[in-house]
């Protein structure tokens, strides 16, 4: 078969501010770059991002190879029913499903979804030509659902998450509170119960009560839903820190870079992240990481930050106050962390992305 004129991605929605939103994105312009037509074709458009993508219900069919199609795969889908369905040969870049007993008590639908999505990867490994995903521990979940040989290609970072200026409005606003005393945690990421902000809360409590009562809390990412967000909320409001817990919902990019400008740490609980991209934005400005050792965050940390084998606030307090009380520690990290960023730069990943499309076309 010859080569294909045009890969189409299909994603089961595309919204702003979203890692695998901006990754498929990113994928677009480099496949474009490589001479091939590409389109994107979603069930769910965000808002503004009409210009971005196409309706899912317009997706062509060319069955004479001249047509692939990838499927960016992250959650359940009626979306990958209709991938499935497509006479085009395939390509799967896998982003992880959450477990659906991570998020079901707070969000039953995505409980719903999150199962789905597992049941529709185990049909997908017999009809994808080539399969590849975000991180090593990515790849070896596609292994045991009976994908051969799955690659690993970091997510595409936006690159005005590198190399943005901050916004000054947010940048003034959080360097004044600086000017008080106190240090600042950050965590950003969706508002979501399988990333734990809850967890992140209860240990910034402690750290306020034992070492740094002026500090400060920044929790940045869209809400997925409205009930875990208000319970976060509420439970930092009882426990006495309305006003040093911060929920600033979803940011522009400006925005984003002021609050790791601001940052004197990043503090990552999550029981499940497949990557986590917001780690290496955090490396890569000079933030170290403190982080729960769970799923794929150790190898995106690497030796670049403190991994901890248990999110125990104390644990989480301590290993937070050494990092930051400690200069020469929080130097090397900073240090560590711009090297560890660096194998995972937009370039590098790049690179990786044509490689695993060359080989998928290759392989046929």
């Amino acid at each position: 078969m010859s080569s294909p004129r045009r890969i189409d991605q299909v994603i089961p929605s595309f919204v702003e501010h979203d890692a695998v939103s901006n990754h498929t994105a990113e994928a677009q312009r480099l496949l474009r770059q490589m001479g091939y037509e590409s389109e994107i074709y979603c069930r769910i458009i965000g808002p503004g991002c009409d210009d971005k993508v196409r309706p899912l219900s317009e997706l062509p069919e060319h069955g004479d190879g001249s047509q692939w199609v990838l499927y960016q795969c992250s959650i359940g889908s009626p979306a990958g029913d209709v991938f499935a369905a497509h006479p085009a040969p395939k390509i799967l870049d896998y982003h992880n499903i959450t477990p659906a007993d991570l998020v079901e008590r707070w969000i039953p639908p995505l409980g719903d979804e999150s199962r789905l999505g597992r049941r529709q990867l185990a049909t997908y490994a017999p009809i994808v030509r080539a399969s590849f995903a975000d991180s090593s521990y990515n790849a070896a979940e596609l292994a045991s659902f009976g994908f051969t040989r799955p690659g690993v290609v970091p997510v595409l970072v936006a690159g005005g998450n590198f190399d943005a200026d901050p916004d000054p409005a947010t940048l003034a606003r959080l360097r004044a509170a600086k000017e008080h005393g106190g240090s600042d945690w950050l965590f950003v990421g969706q508002v979501a119960p399988h990333k734990a902000q809850h967890d992140i809360v209860k240990a910034f409590a402690c750290y306020r009560r034992q070492h740094d009562p002026a500090a400060r809390l920044h929790l940045v990412g869209r809400e997925m839903g409205s009930a875990y967000r208000d319970a976060v909320r509420s439970f930092a409001d009882s426990i006495g820190l309305s006003g040093a817990v911060d929920l600033a919902g979803s940011v522009t990019v400006g925005e984003l870079v002021a609050y790791y400008r601001s940052a004197d740490v990043f503090v990552c609980c999550s029981d499940h992240e497949g990557f986590c991209a917001p780690i290496i934005e955090s490396m890569h400005r000079g933030v170290p990481v403190v982080a729960f050792a769970s799923a794929a965050v150790p190898e995106t940390v690497g030796r670049a930050g403190v991994l901890l084998p248990s999110k125990d606030p104390l644990v989480v307090a301590s290993a937070v106050n050494r990092l930051l009380k400690d200069a020469a520690l929080r130097a090397a990290a900073a240090v560590a962390g711009r090297a560890q960023a660096a194998r995972y730069s937009l370039d590098s990943a790049r690179a990786a992305f044509r490689a695993a499309i060359s080989t998928a076309l290759a392989g046929d």
